[in-house]
């Protein structure tokens, strides 16, 4: 399975046109530079026929017994790995490059010339097909070559051997551009990872599942909401804006999967007329990409899923989703989902609200425009 949305004219001119209405100026102190502590201490805008405003820890009063969490359980891994380039015999090179790996990458052609350790990356500065870096320093110091282009500019690199184990040495966690890194990578490492991360391969977090903490995991459990977990390997595109017509966005492909547990779960509590809340847009993005129009589908594949207004949105009932970066397709998701009224007014009552935006800010648990409201 690999979805692809291809938008018609109409479908990408009501996306541009939704984006112009949906702009907005956020003063820089509202970018939130760390997370609430403790987690669930986070605020909560439930958003419906009306807005009200919560503690995200109030979460299980909000919901009803029976309605199935779905969580995407990816972890984040220490992409960002500074490199060098190799010292020839006359003491020419060494230079500094930073890599930001992105995915392992499947490409058969390159693979039988060059090995199956295949990974794409942005470097800067870039480097030509050919070229050779170091990884790190010591004993997990990995020599990798530029073996290929994508056509966003990324690098395909051959590595000698599995890069995987010697990440937690070499690698730093890849925080958002908009994120000053301030404190040490140890402490990253643990903020900016949820609690129930599992699947490493993400080079940005699930930021929705940052608010859940244990205590309050089992105060749902307590409250009778049920919970499974799929996966999505989140991808550095998910920082790029919309800079042109949405008609010219690319979407980079990502790596999801469903269990067929997950996918039974999802469509039992479907049929039984049970809710199912999608925690984060990554999660709505990877049931979309499953569902076969009649029910998720358990299985794995790549995903560039555009969902835009007047996308319908098929398997979410609910979604908890942070507050989005303007001109954004995470923003154009939301709206598709929840109706451009309803958005509107969410990030009114946001902005005049002190709400703390983007990754580590603030939350809003919002109602499919099909369905009715929560607070109603």
């Amino acid at each position: 399975m690999s979805p692809v949305t291809t938008l018609s004219a109409e479908q990408a001119a009501h996306a541009d046109a939704t984006l112009a209405r949906l702009n907005f100026d956020l003063p820089p102190e509202r970018i939130a530079q760390t997370g609430a502590e403790p987690r669930d201490t986070s605020r909560l805008m439930l958003v419906g026929q009306t807005v009200t405003h919560h503690i995200f820890r109030d979460l299980p009063g909000l919901l009803r017994p029976g309605d199935l969490l779905v969580f995407n359980e990816s972890r984040v891994i220490p992409a960002r790995v500074m490199a060098r380039k190799p010292v020839d015999a006359a003491g020419h090179g060494g230079g500094q490059v930073e890599v930001l790996l992105l995915r392992e990458e499947d490409l058969p052609d390159l693979s039988a010339h060059h090995g199956p350790h295949l990974w794409s990356a942005y470097l800067k500065p870039a480097r030509r097909a050919g070229n050779e870096l170091w990884l790190g320093d010591g004993e997990h110091r990995q020599r990798a070559r530029v073996v290929g282009q994508l056509e966003d500019g990324a690098r395909i690199l051959a590595f000698d051997h599995d890069i995987k184990p010697h990440l937690d040495d070499i690698g730093r966690l890849p925080l958002p551009p908009y994120i000053d890194p301030g404190s040490s990578d140890d402490t990253w490492r643990e903020r900016y990872q949820t609690v129930y991360a599992r699947a490493p391969g993400s080079v940005a977090a699930p930021t929705a599942g940052l608010h859940f903490t244990p205590d309050l995991l089992a105060a749902l459990d307590a409250a009778g909401v049920e919970r499974t977990t799929v996966t999505l390997h989140v991808g550095a595109g998910t920082f790029k804006p919309v800079t042109g017509p949405v008609a010219e966005h690319t979407m980079h492909a990502e790596r999801y999967s469903v269990t067929p547990e997950a996918a039974q779960a999802i469509n039992h509590a479907r049929a039984a007329g049970r809710r199912v809340i999608a925690v984060g847009t990554t999660t709505v993005r990877t049931l979309e990409s499953a569902w076969d129009g009649t029910q998720v589908r358990a299985g794995e594949g790549d995903t560039r899923i555009f969902i835009t207004p007047g996308t319908p949105v098929n398997v979410p009932d609910l979604l908890i989703t942070n507050l989005h970066l303007p001109g954004s397709t995470l923003l154009l998701l939301v709206t598709a989902f929840a109706g451009e009224d309803r958005i509107q007014a969410a990030y009114d009552a946001a902005l005049h609200g002190d709400y703390r935006f983007y990754s580590l800010g603030d939350a809003m648990l919002l109602t499919n425009a099909r369905a009715a409201s929560p607070a109603d």
